[in-house]
């Protein structure tokens, strides 16, 4: 069972090369986390894009790049906990240093879904909205993108909830 205490990390972009790639960390500690992956003890604004020059291990290398970090503070973010974004260049190499640095300064590796399953049990999302987020991210055509946004959007939980307060009306009615 995950752990919904501790500060977690991934990456939260597909895998393989982009242009942009993001690496995630939330929990109680995101801004130490992501202020030892900076270099720096200043905490990140709220809300504001920080940039910042990285100096990264990589095997017996460095990798350096510009990157833009951002911090949600709680309850104002995905999760509902401090949340840091940091959007580096999209080489798988330069993300996984990003990533291992982060688990260096005191995060652990995120489980496939576990972002999604805080933001299910802080109560940020309803069951039915958390799996259109899978729904989302797996849609392949334009239809299917329509509905799961629809179903992240609250749409089938208000239908539910509807038809539960008619059941519950005609229950207690009997």
């Amino acid at each position: 069972m995950f752990s919904t205490t501790d500060t977690i990390a991934a990456i939260a972009t597909a895998a393989g090369r982009g242009g942009i790639g993001v690496v995630r960390i939330s929990g109680p500690d995101a801004q130490a986390v992501a202020g030892g992956v900076l270099g720096t003890s200043t905490p990140l604004a709220p809300r504001h894009a920080t940039f910042a020059r990285l100096r990264l291990a990589a095997g017996r290398a460095s990798v350096g790049d510009h990157v833009i970090a951002t911090f949600f503070p709680a309850p104002h973010s995905f999760t509902t906990e401090d949340t840091v974004e940091i959007s580096a260049h999209g080489s798988p190499v330069i993300l996984a240093s990003i990533l291992d640095a982060c688990v260096r300064y005191g995060a652990r590796l995120a489980a496939p879904g576990e972002f999604t399953f805080r933001a299910y049990v802080h109560g940020r999302l309803e069951l039915t909205q958390a799996e259109a987020v899978a729904d989302l991210v797996e849609a392949l055509t334009p239809l299917q993108a329509r509905i799961a946004f629809d179903q992240l959007e609250g749409s089938l939980a208000t239908a539910i909830c509807g038809l539960s307060e008619t059941l519950l009306d005609l229950t207690a009615r009997l």
